[in-house]
């Protein structure tokens, strides 16, 4: 089984890694984790006009510190996957999350996509709009919602 686990650093994800491990039997599968790091629409508002030589090294950098915490996030769910038996592979792209996510899921034509149910909170979410729903909508392959339980 071919699977593309999408992650953010939400509790969500940590959902949805953990159901994986728990619901799906390692042997002859194959999880690609896949991070999307979206620079444009993380973009402090104070960058939005920036011009010149220090804005580019300022978002350059930026960058590069963005980049690092997604492959360390996707490095991180690797090892806990691999301790439990499955194969896997990171993936990190920049872009929009929805499109990157349907993009590499038309490229490696995966069997399931798993995703948290939300991802970041608040004013965040309702300017991104829901990528989960966004990948359910849209993905050519079954996909998989994980929410958090409610302790009520």
């Amino acid at each position: 089984m071919r699977i593309l686990l999408a992650v953010d650093d939400s509790e969500f994800s940590k959902a949805a890694t953990e159901m994986l491990m728990n619901a799906i039997k390692p042997e002859h599968t194959e999880v690609h984790i896949f991070h999307v790091v979206e620079s444009i629409k993380l973009m402090p508002p104070a960058y939005s006009f920036g011009t010149g030589v220090a804005f580019a090294e300022d978002y350059t950098s930026i960058l590069q510190e963005w980049r690092s915490q997604g492959e360390a996030l996707v490095s991180r769910t690797a090892k806990a996957l691999q301790a439990a038996g499955f194969t896997t592979k990171t993936i990190v792209r920049e872009g929009d999350a929805k499109t990157s996510i349907l993009e590499y899921a038309d490229e490696w034509h995966p069997d399931l996509i798993i995703i948290g149910s939300h991802g970041r909170k608040g004013l965040d979410r309702f300017l991104l709009g829901s990528v989960s729903d966004a990948v359910a909508r849209h993905a050519q392959c079954s996909v998989q919602i994980v929410r958090l339980r409610s302790n009520k």
